[in-house]
């Protein structure tokens, strides 16, 4: 079934109406007021596991960005600068050498040495830690650890990416013997300490008052985890929760904004939303095709209706941010007419209004569902008749790894930031289940851009191969990039000195305040 656009506009007398429902009946078993020193903030799901040599979901790596340190940061343009290593030095394209910062302690008062780094690298390259974060690591022969804060990363062949592989948000340092038993309990050195942990109900951190770096200002920090929208909204709305970070709908932000003792702070993000297709289906392998649904597709309405103005429209999979980004590439502007011409060039001449059925899979998450039935609509005009079929979760994204679906919608959240992800998304070594290739996308020119840009180091030089990249891909079309989400944090006003970054990450609670 389809939704025509202008139906969202009902969508927020809609919501209010639950509002006033949903608090009567939450009026008894909704939480009470945090307490004096305590911050609580609302995610959405528990995280899988706090080993941050193990989590890949958001929850676990926010998380473990609060409690791990890396070796390196990440500033505002996701260049790579100093974290425990106050510096290093690449003599040559197969060594790494890193100088840590003295001083610094681990949780439970041990020393952090070049021994814990060693060892946080090891226990995956030697399979000590099953993971699949050790394919990032995969070039790298061999450590070193000459002294106490010395630690030299020697290499198997050039790899560009390394030093943001070493970086906040891949990888924190563990201490030295740590197994699995990391992921129940574990200890860091960064500027919050694990308290607690209980499955779907929360995760408490406390500050780490020994910390090296700039010390947080609060307290506590009390993780509440809330599955459910409406009640993720009315817990800030009765005060029970302080924070929630793109956690609630569009819609129910500008219902929340009204409310005096909440404020809201909008940040452009980096969570890159997307249309792929499967190459291999005999439609969808004429890239003529493949452009003419791009422009059968008006991004405004769905930006401003569906989304409410929390997005941007996305030219490249990376953000507009990155050292590495390239506007300057081909742009399939709504052009209908357009869309036509290239479907009867490719010979599908509309019979009764129809050329061709196609299949999209979705998730049951109601942006997501309505977002396709707006792309059903669109794609009707030009005569391309779009089948949804919504699964859990679960078995959605199955489906896609295994490359079971023509059309299918999803977003890269964090894993953009890098022109690495190219490799991982669109090399054809890296095809699904051995990589993220779920379009099965496979271009010879393509591949040796990818695997010179790996190798090399000058910034620069990456810089114009990545270009070329992101202008091959867009002709091709692999992917139709949708939209950047914005990162929209929701609090209440006894929180203060709230600073975003673009990754949408769990960072400011590094400086944030509590008034009371």
């Amino acid at each position: 079934m389809s939704e025509p656009v202008c139906s969202a506009r009902t969508r927020p007398q809609a919501l209010r109406v639950l509002f006033v429902l949903a608090t009567v009946a939450c009026l008894v078993s909704c939480s009470a007021r945090p307490q004096a020193g305590t911050l609580v903030m609302i995610i959405e799901t528990s995280p899988t596991n706090l080993d941050p040599r193990v989590g890949l979901d958001g929850q676990s790596e926010r998380i473990d960005e609060l409690l791990f340190d890396a070796l390196l940061d990440r500033d505002e343009h996701f260049n790579v600068r100093p974290g425990l290593a106050d510096r290093w030095e690449i003599p040559d394209p197969l060594t790494y050498v890193f100088h840590l910062h003295p001083g610094v302690k681990f949780h439970n008062g041990n020393r952090l040495t070049s021994r814990d780094v060693k060892w946080t690298f090891d226990s995956l390259l030697q399979g000590k830690i099953r993971s699949a974060k050790s394919a990032a690591y995969r070039f790298v022969d061999h450590l070193e650890a000459p002294g106490d804060l010395t630690v030299v990363f020697h290499l198997k062949e050039p790899d560009a990416p390394l030093l943001w592989n070493l970086s906040e948000g891949a990888i924190g340092i563990v201490p030295y013997g740590s197994g699995n038993e990391l992921s129940h309990h574990p200890i860091g050195s960064g500027p919050f300490r694990f308290v607690s942990a209980q499955q779907d109900k929360d995760v408490i951190l406390e500050r780490n008052d020994d910390y090296w770096g700039t010390k947080p200002q609060l307290q506590r920090v009390r993780f509440m985890i809330v599955p459910d929208s409406t009640t993720r909204a009315l817990e800030l709305r009765k005060g029970s929760a302080d924070v929630a970070i793109s956690a609630l709908t569009s819609d129910t932000v500008l219902t929340l904004e009204r409310e005096s003792h909440l404020d809201v702070v909008r940040e452009p993000g980096t969570i890159a939303a997307y249309l792929a297709f499967n190459l291999r289906d005999p439609i969808l392998k004429d890239v003529r095709v493949r452009r003419a649904i791009a422009y059968a597709i008006d991004r405004t309405p769905m930006i401003h209706y569906l989304l409410r103005d929390f997005a941007r429209p996305a030219y490249s999979l990376l953000p507009a941010g990155s050292w590495a980004y390239n506007g300057d590439v081909p742009h399939y502007d709504f052009d209908p007419q357009h869309a036509k011409q290239l479907l009867d060039q490719a010979g599908y001449v509309a019979v009764n209004g129809v050329r061709f059925h196609l299949e999209m899979k979705t998730s049951t998450e109601e942006g997501t569902r309505l977002i396709a039935a707006v792309l059903q609509q669109q794609l009707r005009e030009v005569g391309i008749t779009l089948d949804i079929r919504t699964f859990e979760f679960a078995t959605f994204l199955s489906d896609v790894t295994r490359g079971a679906y023509q059309v299918h919608s999803l977003r890269w959240i964090g894993g953009n930031e890098d022109p690495d992800i190219f490799e991982n998304v669109f090399h054809s070594s890296r095809f699904t289940p051995l990589g993220a290739n779920r379009t099965f996308y496979r271009n010879p020119r393509i591949d040796a851009l990818i695997d010179q840009a790996r190798k090399e180091p000058e910034q620069n030089t990456r810089r114009q191969l990545y270009a070329e990249i992101q202008r091959i891909l867009a002709d091709d079309l692999p992917y139709v990039n949708l939209w950047y989400l914005d990162n929209v944090l929701v609090h209440s006003k006894r929180v203060r000195n709230l600073t975003l970054n673009s990754s949408g990450n769990y960072n400011f609670l590094k400086t944030a305040e509590l008034v009371n």
